[in-house]
Parts: structure tokens; C-alpha cells; sequence
């Protein structure tokens, strides 16, 4: 049994929770960890710079945690809950392309402490619904 839903060649890990601008996070894991989509890695294409922020600080959800910048666009990563970074991953400052080959794995960005709820983020059925409108 796979862990992924496919919508065309985009992976949709189903452990995992979506925010409309294309965050994951892991909240059944301790501390969360939080990344970006396969959807949103394929639409930068290479990236090729991160911008984490620093363990300790706290973010409101929808605010600006981590800046990726690719061969195609410079994005901002939204915080999909208000949390606190306990966590950073450190090796994306050396090897970024981890985020393109392996968004939901070696990938992901910062590990947080959850401080609300997470009732207003799409489970990975309704996250593949949203992202075949686009």
C-alpha cells in the first residue's frame, strides 16, 4: 500500500496535512515537521537557495517561517498553524535540491512545536482536489 496519492505526476503524501499555499505538515510526529509539496517543488523547478529562520522563534499562521529561492522565482514559505521552530534543516543549506528530490523526506524545512489547531488544513484527499482546479 502506497503512502501517496498521484494527481497526474504530482505525489500526495496521505499522512499528512495541506495548507491552500502548499505547505505539508506532519502533525502526527513530535515535534511537527513542516515543508512545501511536490506540487509547489515542480512549479519553482530547481532551487537552488533557503533562507530558515532560527530555532526559537515563534510564527503566527500564514506568516512568512523560510524564503526558497529557485533558478525560476524567489517564494515564501507560510507557516500552515502558529508554531515555534525547534528545528531547522540544516542540510538544505548545502544541498537545497533535496527540497526538488525529496520534498516530503530529506526535504522538509523546520521542525515546530504546534501552538493551535490544525482543523482549517486539507487531509491529502481534499488537498489533491484543490490542486486538480489549479
Amino acid at each position: 500500500m502506497s503512502l501517496f496519492i498521484k494527481v497526474g505526476d504530482i505525489q500526495i503524501h496521505k499522512e499528512f496535512l495541506y495548507s491552500k499555499t502548499h505547505e505539508w505538515i506532519a502533525i502526527k510526529e513530535n515535534p511537527a515537521r513542516i515543508g512545501i509539496t511536490d506540487y509547489a517543488q515542480r512549479n519553482l523547478h530547481d532551487i537552488v537557495y533557503v533562507e530558515l529562520p532560527k530555532v526559537g522563534e515563534v510564527f503566527n499562521k500564514g506568516s512568512t517561517i523560510c524564503t526558497l529561492e529557485s533558478i525560476k522565482a524567489v517564494a515564501e514559505v507560510f507557516a500552515p498553524v502558529n508554531c515555534k521552530i525547534v528545528e531547522v534543516n540544516s542540510n538544505l543549506i548545502e544541498h537545497p535540491e533535496l527540497i526538488n528530490k525529496d520534498p516530503y523526506g530529506d526535504g522538509w524545512l523546520v521542525k515546530v512545536e504546534v501552538m493551535n489547531d490544525t482543523k482549517d488544513l486539507m487531509n491529502a484527499e481534499a488537498y489533491a482536489e484543490f490542486i486538480k482546479k489549479l
